[in-house]
């Protein structure tokens, strides 16, 4: 049987009070290759999620073991995100900032970055340009000193205005992971890549009507490239991805995103479920995953269901017992 657990709704506002004036960094002072330029200045309010709300009791089978294990402080980890203006890395940003969470983002196009984060000192977030499906772009120096990677990159499963400029799911979700991966450093603590539910069952119904111009077979093969890399790795497949995008909204807009009626987290292995899953609920199991020891070299699927009560907000041990159970109940990796 899937986990589940439910989503705590973050409040509608956030207290705007001390604004702080910060500047972007537009890139590594050791990339001497990035091509950064000086942008506006602006505004950005920082604010908190919802912190140690209880969920719903845990019954007596939840493994008491099952506790948050972090290998490294929020000040020791660099976290590099690739694809941080799309829907579900915007999300990302904007909650690894809220943890005071050093960032580094790989963009086409870093002006987006001050939009919708504002501008930050370079100890807490920097931008450098560069396309992972252009191997020359993807200088080494850009993951120096990079502990951990989030890549969730993507394109859409069927032709569309975003395929404009060679943007296809074969150049994104296979030469572009592909690409990325070749230069990641063996130093580097754990991968997570957003890929997607259906991937081993892209020439059946009804994931083959999805796979029509192969994206699901593309995501397969970045896969696959991950896990024969050596490094150490979790890959996320979510449903349908509902709420959001949320293109062009500032930093505190993104903190004040809620998941709605989808609040309830369900979490399995196996390439079994089918359903949809917010882009809120992807973001934060994308983060929990990086800092639980156990989810390393471990493939999970996760949707959002509609269901009382909540969830498990950024509550560490509630996402923890999530992942422990999908794992215990099946170790395959598929």
């Amino acid at each position: 049987m899937a986990s589940t657990l439910h989503l705590i709704p973050l409040p509608a506002k956030f207290p705007t009070k001390n604004p702080q004036n910060i500047a972007l960094f537009a890139s590594p002072s050791s990339c001497r290759s990035f091509k950064g330029k000086s942008l506006p200045r602006h505004t950005a309010w920082r604010s908190s999620y919802v912190r140690g709300q209880v969920v719903e009791p845990l019954t007596s089978d939840e493994p008491q073991e099952a506790t948050f294990t972090s290998s490294q402080s929020s000040s020791s980890k660099l976290v590099l995100v690739v694809g941080g203006t799309g829907g579900v890395g915007q999300l990302i940003v904007a909650s690894l900032l809220d943890r005071n969470v050093k960032t580094r983002l790989l963009l086409r196009n870093p002006e987006k970055a001050t939009a919708l984060f504002g501008q930050h000192e370079d100890d807490k977030l920097q931008v450098c340009q560069g396309d992972t499906r252009n191997p020359k772009d993807l200088d080494p120096c850009m993951f120096e000193g990079v502990t951990h990677v989030i890549c969730c990159t993507g394109t859409t499963a069927f032709p569309s205005k975003r395929w404009f400029g060679d943007n296809t799911p074969e150049r994104v979700d296979w030469e572009g992971v592909r690409n990325l991966v070749s230069v990641l450093p063996p130093s580097l603590k754990r991968i997570v890549l957003v890929s997607s539910v259906g991937v081993t069952k892209y020439d059946q119904l009804p994931w083959s009507i999805m796979n029509l111009f192969s994206v699901l077979k593309y995501k397969k093969m970045g896969e696959d490239y991950i896990r024969n890399s050596g490094l150490p790795f979790t890959i996320i497949r979510p449903g349908r991805l509902t709420d959001g995008p949320y293109t062009s909204y500032d930093l505190n807009t993104l903190l004040q995103a809620t998941a709605g009626e989808r609040r309830a987290v369900v979490i399995d292995q196996g390439d079994q479920l089918v359903g949809e899953a917010s882009r809120i609920v992807v973001a934060e199991a994308c983060i929990q995953a990086l800092q639980i020891d156990f989810t390393e070299g471990q493939i999970y699927e996760i949707n959002s269901v509609k269901k009382q009560g909540e969830g498990p907000g950024v509550d560490p041990s509630r996402w923890t017992e999530l992942f422990f159970k999908a794992t215990q109940k099946s170790t395959t990796v598929v």
